[in-house]
């Protein structure tokens, strides 16, 4: 999403999401010991498999709920038979999956699909202090593109922008045995969670972010998940709470390499 007046290439919150900043600042202290706390509400179970519905190329609704939806983001060069890359593109706090849609020129160009389902309520679950019903929904959304769209083999990947970042880390190190990958754009906290496998993570902040600043989230994050044993590709930029379109294309060349 690009704002009027705004700097063109840099993708912002919504406004709805300002007023729920503040509450996820002091979240960023997450450290390892801290996930004997999860619970397995944390758990996806749908997996990938042989596609049995045709899909044509372009957006389409997931017509799984009435109002808050979703997106399946299907590339022209992709066809349904064809293993390819899936990324589950989680948004922002106050928003919905058609704020993800910064992604779909790069999706475009690099030949991924993307999954963008909308969250249960304003924002996600996880910042509650539960993932709940947006575990669900993104089964059942995994689900709808797993019948569509046939993934390669490790090439399935999770990631987010803002509250959908730190959704984006929370689930996808609760489900590294599923997502293979991790992408997350300005996260302010991870929620504990029981890791499992440890996919790798990209991971971007602006240093003059006012809404989640790096310095108690991402810069207490990384270090974190450095000594936990993931592996982290960090990219700090010079900008406020965004996403650079640089930032963004180079996640999807990491993504595809």
């Amino acid at each position: 999403m690009s704002c009027a007046g705004r700097p063109k290439g840099l993708h912002y919150p919504s406004r709805a999401w300002l007023a729920l900043a503040a509450g996820t600042v002091a979240l960023g202290c997450w450290s390892p010991a801290a996930t004997t706390a999860a619970s397995s509400d944390a758990r996806l179970l749908v997996r990938p498999r042989t596609p049995t519905v045709s899909v044509e190329p372009g957006e389409h609704p997931l017509g799984l709920s009435a109002g808050r939806d979703g997106i399946l983001y299907v590339p022209k060069a992709v066809a349904s038979q064809t293993p390819v890359p899936l990324l589950v593109m989680l948004h922002g706090a106050g928003s919905s999956a058609r704020n993800v849609r910064f992604t779909f020129p790069l999706a475009e160009e690099f030949g991924v699909v993307i999954l963008a389902p909308d969250s249960r309520s304003s924002t996600w679950g996880a910042v509650g202090g539960s993932f709940g019903r947006d575990v669900a929904f993104i089964d059942r959304a995994l689900q709808y593109a797993f019948e569509r769209v046939a993934v390669g083999p490790g090439r399935l990947a999770v990631g987010g922008f803002s509250d959908g970042a730190s959704y984006a880390l929370s689930l996808g190190m609760a489900n590294g045995d599923l997502f293979t990958q991790v992408i997350a754009f300005s996260p302010g906290f991870i929620r504990p969670a029981t890791p499992t496998g440890r996919p790798p993570i990209f991971l971007s902040h602006g240093t003059q972010d006012q809404m989640l600043p790096i310095d108690v989230t991402s810069r207490r994050i990384v270090p974190r998940l450095k000594s936990a044993g993931y592996t982290v590709t960090v990219r700090e930029f010079d900008g406020p709470h965004a996403v650079p379109e640089p930032i963004a294309r180079e996640a999807f060349e990491w993504l595809t390499r």
